[in-house]
């Protein structure tokens, strides 16, 4: 049987999977995705992370296709739908990323918080800019929440231990769970009314996108900070932009995008944007995460091409 690897993998789960299947493992497929179809013809297989267009048109290209492995949990670049008429399941790499993005929202809030981080140029320049870089400590802020699933609950367990305060929003969750223990449970505008640092764990969906845009951001604190590794399209970009030039927040950090990689436009509108953080696509990618997600996926796929 074959397996078709379009996007990174790590070397030890494609070894593994390469010793039972037919393999063809080409990172750079993901660039060049109008080749897939062909190399899909009669693949049992399909493992990507989130560049590689899952559509209804690719799958109809793929007539002995079983399953497809997400090396990673977001499903926007996956028509479901299309996969579940053609019987091929859809295995996300559930869990196994989670604390590195926990990592990212409480490693990228505490730099843009303390504001000391980028002051190379400054002093190298001669400056000395002592009080300009003292900033704030993360200890004691209010970390707010949006959307309250695993990735926010592990961000939440890492924010109490620097004695944050956690308040969150998830009109999905009743506010009497038990995942609630040690969190207030709150609507959405006294969550970002409230908080310091503001992460976003929502999907994308009709309901969710540009939810964060120019009214939700005026209704943040002025010295707030806020962090999306969740999905773009969740924060309204030229309105982020257009508040952090006003001075309204305290800075952003962004690891996700509407258009990913960047183009020209998106470029061109963070460029001269000040206390911005842009990374990419990385929150939950580290050498740890990403043995983690693609020993799952090698395992799922592996018992699926096998036991069906």
């Amino acid at each position: 049987m074959k397996i078709i690897i379009s996007e990174f993998m790590d070397e030890a789960a494609v070894a593994e999977l390469s010793a039972r299947f037919d393999v063809t493992y080409d990172p750079s497929l993901a660039d060049a995705q109008e080749t897939i179809p062909a190399l899909l013809a009669d693949a049992s297989a399909l493992i990507v992370r989130n560049r590689t267009q899952v559509t209804d048109a690719l799958l109809a290209a793929a007539p002995q296709l079983r399953c497809v492995g997400r090396l990673g949990v977001g499903l926007d670049n996956i028509d479901q739908e299309a996969c579940a008429a053609r019987d091929v399941t859809v295995y996300p790499a559930f869990g196994a990323n989670n604390l590195s993005v926990a990592e990212y929202v409480i490693t990228t809030g505490a730099m843009l918080l303390r504001g000391a981080y980028d002051r190379r140029a400054e002093m190298c320049a001669g400056a000395w800019p002592r009080q300009a870089a003292s900033g704030r400590e993360i200890s004691g802020k209010v970390l707010g929440l949006v959307g309250y699933g695993a990735i926010a609950r592990d961000t939440a367990r890492i924010g109490r231990a620097l004695s944050m305060k956690i308040i969150g929003y998830d009109p999905f969750l009743p506010a009497d769970h038990a995942a609630w223990e040690g969190a207030e449970c709150a609507p959405l505008g006294e969550v970002l009314k409230a908080a310091d640092v503001i992460s976003l764990h929502v999907p994308l969906t009709d309901s969710t996108r540009h939810m964060i845009d120019a009214v939700a951001l005026a209704g943040m604190k002025e010295r707030a900070v806020l962090i999306n590794a969740a999905r773009g399209g969740v924060v309204d970009e030229l309105a982020l932009a257009a508040a952090l030039k006003a001075g309204k927040l305290a800075g952003a950090a962004l690891d996700v995008f509407e258009n990913e990689p960047l183009d020209a436009e998106t470029a061109a509108r963070f460029a001269d944007v000040p206390n911005l953080i842009l990374t990419p696509h990385i929150a939950g990618v580290t050498e740890e995460s990403n043995e983690r997600v693609s020993a799952m996926i090698a395992e799922q796929v592996s018992a699926h091409l096998t036991q069906t």
